[in-house]
């Protein structure tokens, strides 16, 4: 099936950039939508999405320069964009390590 692949390329591009979070403190790995995702202190910050790309979370503004420059386009959940969760595919697989960054850096600001 083309979305088992495109989970296999995600997957493929999304572990190696996980396991260098997973070494930092308050980092694991957790459930959300119904995959498994890279969390700082229990939030969610990147997840491989169930069609395959890379989910992050970003603050609204910044999800809004990142999705008016093409990059990813807004997570939709139930029929509505998401206003910080982003949809970056495997296509644009050059981005995934600096948004993880930019999503790891927000959640770990915003998490107590």
């Amino acid at each position: 099936m083309k979305d088992d692949a495109e989970r296999e390329r995600a997957f493929a591009i999304f572990d190696p950039l996980a396991e260098e979070y997973l070494t930092r403190d308050g980092v694991d790995i957790g459930a959300m939508f119904g995959s498994e995702g890279l969390r700082i202190r229990g939030k969610v910050f990147a997840f491989v999405g169930f069609a395959g790309g890379l989910v992050v979370k970003v603050p609204e503004a910044r999800a809004d320069e990142i999705e008016a420059s093409g990059v990813a386009s807004r997570m939709e959940m139930r029929g509505r964009p998401a206003r910080e969760w982003l949809v970056v595919p495997t296509s644009a697989a050059e981005n995934w390590g600096p948004l993880m960054a930019e999503a790891f850096a927000y959640l770990d600001e915003i998490t107590p």
